[in-house]
């Protein structure tokens, strides 16, 4: 049984509140509870990762800890090599006294002694006398971990800026996704596109239904992840990624979305959870975007307004005002009435074109002298 819907434009679906593993900017809402104290230090041990990984506001602190800390430690070490040597202000000096660092005569002055070596800034206040070996190995260790330093925190400054999903920022999909029909089949149908010139070499997109379920064994799955197979008129594999695309999944007897109807949609509880896998062109680094879609956010008898059009200079205009919305359509209420119709319209159409059975001994031939063949 088809519905009558009358065509008025649905605005872009609010976002349900609905707690949900994979939320609408592809960040993951799960805590991981009771782990084992020993296993904390895997983090430690694998700290370049948890580094590139943790906000930039430590970012920043480390940073800046880093490099004062490192001035303020060796400035230490320089004060106690004047005030063991009698550089410093107030100590008795001899006659003929070597200093070990001019000018270093209290800790301000030896934190800018070490602040300008680390630097190498050099302004010419402060210097070694060479008079000293303890100074020469001194200024040789902290300026290989000065380097060090400035390396490591170059290195997850460049790695945080560079990663791969502020790449995914700029791929969008629709906030809501619709079911109608397309060429003859009823269709769960989401878009998704790419906001930048450059393209996703190797584009793939793939879905995962996301529900509780119960085995015959009585053992209740939570989480438990079906396959759901997305493609394009031209497939699945290798998206052409220059302008919006609209993805579509054939809801046929072996979809997970074949019992469901019209009615029967905004009570089910799952989340449909959908991946863009694609590598970057300009920087050849492969990212993955991910959304995901509760039942409220999934609108039975709509189809996305167009949003692709030519210009009169000739070039393609992509309007994005309507990326999300959409328009009610004709659509079967549920799978099995849109099966039903199908079947009962083959069945009238065969009806009408032929009526009778075939028979097999018939055979046509050409009279061309009418000839009484008949003997009583």
């Amino acid at each position: 049984m088809f519905q009558l819907l009358q065509g008025h434009i649905q605005p872009a679906g609010h976002r349900s509140c609905k707690t949900r593993l994979v939320t609408k900017d592809g960040r993951c809402n799960i805590e991981f509870g009771n782990i084992e104290y020993s296993n904390h230090f895997a983090y430690l041990v694998d700290f370049w990762t948890t580094f590139v990984e943790i906000r930039w506001r430590f970012i920043l602190l480390l940073f800046v800890a880093s490099f004062t800390g490192s001035w303020f430690i060796f400035s230490l070490l320089w004060y106690w090599i004047a005030k063991s040597n009698g550089d410093l202000t107030g100590q008795n000096r001899t006659d003929g006294h070597v200093q070990c660092i001019d000018n270093v005569n209290g800790l301000t002055t030896a934190f800018l002694y070490s602040l300008e070596t680390q630097t190498t800034i050099g302004y010419g206040g402060r210097a070694l006398t060479g008079h000293c070996a303890g100074t020469v190995a001194l200024i040789i260790v902290q300026s290989l971990i000065g380097v060090f330093i400035n390396c490591f925190m170059c290195g997850i400054i460049l790695a945080k800026i560079s990663l791969p999903k502020k790449r995914a920022k700029t791929v969008s999909f629709s906030s809501t996704a619709v079911i109608c029909l397309k060429k003859g089949s009823l269709c769960l149908l989401i878009r998704v596109a790419n906001l930048r010139k450059t393209l996703l070499i190797g584009s793939q997109i793939y879905g995962k239904l996301l529900r509780t379920t119960t085995t015959p064994d009585g053992e209740t799955i939570i989480l438990d992840q079906v396959d759901v197979d997305f493609m394009v008129d031209a497939g699945k594999d290798n998206l052409f990624f220059v302008c919006p695309l609209t993805l579509y999944h054939v809801i046929n007897r072996s979809s997970p979305f074949y019992e469901l109807s019209a009615d029967s949609l905004p009570q089910q509880d799952f989340e449909l959870v959908v991946f863009l896998d694609g590598t970057s062109e300009s920087t050849s680094s492969s990212c993955q975007v991910r959304t995901s879609y509760i039942p409220q956010e999934i609108q039975w008898g709509y189809t996305f307004l167009p949003i692709i059009s030519r210009t009169k200079t000739g070039k393609y205009r992509v309007d994005f005002s309507n990326f999300s919305k959409s328009v009610r359509v004709t659509t079967p209420h549920c799978v099995h009435c849109f099966e039903t119709d199908t079947d009962q319209r083959n069945h009238n159409s065969h009806n009408h074109q032929k009526i009778g059975i075939d028979n097999l001994g018939f055979q046509v031939i050409d009279i061309h002298d009418s000839v009484d063949i008949t003997k009583m």
